[in-house]
């Protein structure tokens, strides 16, 4: 189930998707910024971010 992120005032900022085991975050433009695997956060290099769910934090706003 896709869920979409919104700012404050509405505006879509992106959105995560989950695909298999992994929840996968998307920018508005629908372009890749990293992956959750359940428990780690990467980002779209495999570059380790941090431990939990932290995909948020690859949005760039």
């Amino acid at each position: 189930m896709v869920q979409v992120l919104k700012d404050r005032y509405g505006n879509i900022l992106g959105s995560t998707k989950p695909e298999g085991n992994r929840e996968n975050i998307y920018d508005k433009s629908g372009n890749r910024l990293g992956y959750f695997d359940g428990h780690k956060t990467f980002d779209i290099y495999s570059n380790f971010i941090g431990e939990g769910n932290l995909l948020v934090l690859l949005l760039k706003i």
